[in-house]
């Protein structure tokens, strides 16, 4: 079995299997009880609340609208000239030496040597711009909790006044606290007026991926993320990538609309499990290879 056919394969299986765990209105798929903008084409804009980007929010778009299989959503691995990255010659070396099952260098699936599939953490900002899915977002006096929906993730945005660690290769925020690089990296952000809030993050370990198609990144890793309240009822979440190792100038990872939910919407589980793994390889990967 050739290679794109065991990927062809491999994308159907997903796909068909979103579409039954969804549910169908029209032509539309959708998440049980979520409300997107094609539910309400005629719908007028309220005022956005003043420094708040609290709720629960879904891709404004269509419950997948956030998944982006072939890497992130801005800057798709795809051979188009417009999304080929500003690599450093390390950069583009990380880059080759990554084995992704999805982009213009997708091995079968046996052979990758992606992280996550194992269940090793998927990291900041994989997680966004991978598979970007139901959110909660909590706001209290000292910070920004990010609640994901996939493999059940949080992150913590500080608003306490500190600074990022001034050394992004031995991050800490200082005593008691010893130097570490963190798989979701070391997060604080601010308002800049009242409907944005910036945060930016450093302080990664290097082992993760930025996206699904192996986009590389070093310790040097710095992101800037933009959360705009545009109305009432959405949120647009950019995503800017800065990594002088890797990249020769910051690129836009991600521009996605958001769309509020009812407080009460349920976050359903979706788990990375290991003896899911282990099935899928037996069954699926290692045929393909001959395995």
């Amino acid at each position: 079995m050739s290679k794109l056919l065991v990927a062809s394969t491999i994308l159907f299986v997903v796909v068909l299997v979103f579409a039954v765990s969804a549910r169908a209105q029209g032509d539309e798929m959708r998440l049980p009880g979520a409300v997107y903008d094609f539910d309400n084409k005629d719908e007028q804009p309220k005022p956005a609340p003043k420094h708040d980007i609290s709720g629960v929010w879904e891709p404004a778009a269509g419950y997948n609208d956030g998944v982006a299989a072939t890497g992130s959503k801005a800057m798709p691995s795809d051979g188009k000239p417009d999304h080929e990255l500003p690599y450093t010659p390390e950069g583009r070396k990380a880059f080759l030496a990554n084995k992704p099952t999805f982009g213009v260098t997708q091995v079968e699936a046996a052979i990758t040597n992606d992280p996550m599939p194992a269940c090793n953490p998927q990291g900041f900002p994989r997680i966004v711009l991978h598979n970007f899915r139901t959110s909660r977002i909590v706001q209290t006096p000292e910070n920004v909790l990010v609640l994901y929906e996939f493999n059940k993730k949080w992150r913590v945005i500080w608003t306490d006044g500190r600074q990022l660690p001034k050394d992004p290769q031995n991050p800490t925020w200082g005593p008691p606290d010893p130097p570490e690089s963190r798989w979701w990296g070391y997060s604080m952000g601010k308002w800049v007026d009242d409907y944005t809030f910036v945060a930016e993050s450093n302080g990664f370990d290097d082992r993760t991926w930025l996206d699904n198609a192996g986009r590389p990144h070093s310790d040097l890793l710095h992101i800037i993320e933009q959360y705009r309240r545009t109305d009432r009822d959405h949120l647009e979440i950019t995503i800017t990538i800065d990594d002088p190792k890797m990249y020769t100038k910051p690129w836009e990872a991600l521009r996605l609309r958001e769309r509020l939910q009812k407080p009460s919407f349920d976050i359903h589980e979706m788990e990375c499990a290991p003896m899911e793994t282990d099935a899928y390889n037996k069954d699926i990967a290692d045929p393909g290879v001959g395995k």
